[in-house]
Parts: structure tokens; C-alpha cells; sequence
């Protein structure tokens, strides 16, 4: 027997579909069942990778909540199942379901508090800060609900770079150093931290190890 919601309001995307771009009218947003979207914006000419949503996320849903233009580009990664929601079943679901409502807010607050993280996480002179700095703030945006829950998110190194202002190369040296250390486990295609305190432990140690080169 086949899923009714997703019977009602599914459909699938190919990697490479844009779902929506920057600057357009938002009437809908995403629910990702499966797959991957790569939420992409673009400072002068160049195209940055701001976050790889997979399976739980939320996407498209700041246009619609705001009735403001699309502030991103949004870009299927791998082949997704997706949810859609247009604008007046939303409103049903908040209206009607609290915890959609809550978990909802939640997404929102750690969303803006990723993009004036993104603003911190270039100010740090030393690689190292930065990729772990970027992986909090990673880390916060795919956070569940339920506390305890390992972290797990797309080990995208490319995306990584861009983020942070570093050649691809680097960033990948440091996060083989990180899962060398059991900080992060590499499990197939996915990053998963079980304590995010934890890497700031592992900074501690690279910068003591600077010290007393």
C-alpha cells in the first residue's frame, strides 16, 4: 500500500533540477523524503554552497512564511522525493498541528542563526577554526528535535571549501585528521558527529601543537 501524503502531495526531482531561484515569488516549499538539495546563493558572480539539505529538511519555506522573494537558489543534488506544500496547507498544518508548528520555528531560528554564523566563520584567520566553526554551524542547522541524536549530514568537501574560503584540498586534509581522531565518522556518503563539543577538543590540541612547533 503506497503513501498516502506522499500519493497526495509527492513527486520526484533528478539531480540537477532547480527548484526555485533567487529572486522569484515563493508559492510552495519542500519537504525532502530523500535525496539531497543544495541551497546555492550568488555575491558577485560567484555561486557559494550555503547548506546540502537531506532527508527531514525543510526547504523553500522563509518565501512563503515572509511573502518575500526567494533569497537562494535551490538545486536538487541527488535524485529526491519531495513533499510540496503550498502556502494555504501550511497554514492548515500550523494551524492544526503544533508540533509541525514548533519543529517549524525551530528550523527557522537555527537557519538565521546559521547565516550570521556563516559571517563568523570567516572572520577566523586559522583553517583549522574555520572548518570547525563551519561544522557547528552545519551541525546546528541539521540538528533533530529529539536531543542525544547523532548529527548527520552530506560529507560535501567541495561545499565545505566554498563556505569557508578554502582550497578543497585543505579542507579535506583536516576533515580525514578529524575522523582519524574519531571526532567524525565517515558513514557512506554522510558526515556523522555524535558530540560536536567534542571537536572543539580536537582545536584545542592543533593549536597547542602550534604553539610548540
Amino acid at each position: 500500500m503506497g503513501d498516502p501524503l506522499f500519493a497526495k502531495y509527492g513527486r520526484t526531482a533528478k539531480a540537477g533540477e532547480v527548484l526555485f531561484n533567487a529572486g522569484e515569488k515563493g508559492t510552495e516549499m519542500f519537504v525532502v523524503r530523500s535525496g539531497a538539495v543544495r541551497i546555492i546563493v550568488k555575491s558577485r558572480g560567484v555561486e557559494k554552497t550555503l547548506a546540502v539539505l537531506g532527508a527531514g529538511e525543510f526547504v523553500g519555506e522563509m518565501s512563503i512564511l515572509t511573502d518575500q522573494p526567494r533569497s537562494a537558489n535551490a538545486v536538487v543534488d541527488e535524485d529526491a522525493e519531495l513533499l510540496v506544500v503550498g502556502v494555504r496547507v501550511l497554514e492548515e498544518m500550523i494551524v492544526h498541528n503544533t508540533e509541525i508548528a514548533l519543529r517549524l520555528i525551530r528550523k527557522l531560528a537555527r537557519r538565521l542563526e546559521s547565516a550570521d554564523s556563516l559571517i563568523r566563520v570567516l572572520l577566523y584567520r586559522g583553517s583549522a577554526e574555520r572548518v570547525i566553526e563551519n561544522l557547528k554551524r552545519l551541525a546546528k542547522i541539521h540538528m533533530d528535535d529529539d536531543d542525544g541524536e547523532a548529527l548527520r549530514f552530506r560529507a560535501d568537501y567541495s561545499a565545505m571549501a566554498e563556505q569557508v574560503g578554502l582550497d578543497e584540498d585543505e579542507v579535506r586534509e583536516l576533515m580525514l585528521k578529524l575522523t582519524g581522531a574519531g571526532f567524525i565518522q565517515l558513514d557512506g556518503n554522510d558526515w556523522v558527529i555524535s558530540k560536536i563539543e567534542d571537536i572543539d577538543d580536537f582545536l584545542s590540541f592543533l593549536k597547542m601543537k602550534e604553539q610548540y612547533k
